[in-house]
């Protein structure tokens, strides 16, 4: 081959780097300037961005559906958790609601426990039955106050209807009520009617019987037996019981009578402790005067 052989073309030398660098910095200035002052370029922009579009979105998918997953667990942890406190707020909610017939007739009958003690100038304290006793065959229950609070055995407790019972025993923090249907509880009554007077006494199944009462009294179904106030321990007129059923038999000297109390004995939790009677004091006996000592005849 001979030395002065022209080279291939693809051995050939083109334009040298800085060349063609100050090629593309005068081309893009050009169209800057056309773009900017002739808006020259705004069609094959928009054509480029047409084209280019779909490629961008297609490139976002994988952030934006990383993305996108995210939120939606974070939102449904969110909403979970919300719907958990829903649940317990309807829960409570609901639970107060069903209370609230009950806690309505507790007022109502509070209400009426005031009241009567504003009519009858009685003074007292409302206190509520915790619990009854055990012992299936008496008739007693607790309430939530005791020596702590002022109450002393012997006092009556009442609700809005009449008597209930008498406080027995007394703890630092509760209070023992022996019912007016126990067997063991006995208190001086008297007819509304008539005036009669005589004593009831439990006989254990939610109902009294009227002591030592002639069969030839007049005393009849529907009378209404108060307390007579006698013993000291109850106030005179409270409503206690009222003749339920009366048998007179031949060969016996008192009648036998049965009378069912007026008073919600065994229902309400509600009720009101009287203040203890304070009886005058006894009148005082002149005592008796010394013997005179008699004379002793001289002999």
């Amino acid at each position: 081959m001979a030395l002065d052989q022209a080279p291939p073309p693809l051995f050939r030398n083109g334009p040298t780097p800085l060349a063609r660098l100050s090629f593309y910095v005068t081309l893009s200035l050009a169209l800057f300037v056309l773009d900017l002052r002739f808006h020259a370029l705004e069609g094959l922009r928009q054509a480029l961005f047409h084209v280019a579009d779909p490629i961008r979105q297609v490139a976002q998918t994988p952030v934006r559906m990383l993305r996108d997953g995210s939120e939606y667990f974070t939102a449904l942890e969110t909403l979970q958790s919300e719907n958990a406190a829903l649940r317990t707020a309807r829960l409570e909610t609901a639970a107060a609601l069903a209370r609230l017939p009950e806690l309505a007739a507790e007022n109502e009958r509070l209400r009426q426990i005031l009241k009567l003690r504003a009519s009858e100038a009685t003074s007292g304290q409302a206190a509520r039955i915790l619990y009854t006793a055990r012992d299936p065959f008496s008739r007693r229950v607790y309430l939530d106050k005791g020596a702590n609070d002022g109450l002393v055995a012997g006092q009556p407790v009442m609700d809005a209807d009449g008597l209930i019972g008498q406080v027995t025993r007394i703890f630092p923090a509760a209070a023992e009520v022996t019912l007016i249907t126990d067997k063991n509880l006995t208190l001086p009554v008297r007819s509304a009617r008539t005036g009669l007077r005589s004593f009831v006494s439990g006989l254990g199944d939610g109902t009294v019987a009227l002591r030592y009462v002639p069969a030839n009294a007049d005393i009849q179904p529907g009378d209404l037996l108060t307390t007579s106030g006698l013993d000291g321990v109850y106030p005179s007129g409270f409503p206690v019981a009222r003749v339920q059923a009366v048998e007179r038999g031949s060969g016996n000297a008192f009648a036998e009578i049965i009378a069912r109390p007026v008073a919600a004995v065994e229902n309400h939790s509600i009720v009101m402790v009287l203040e203890p009677l304070q009886l005058p004091p006894a009148p005082e006996t002149a005592a008796p005067a010394p013997p005179k000592p008699r004379r002793l005849r001289g002999r």
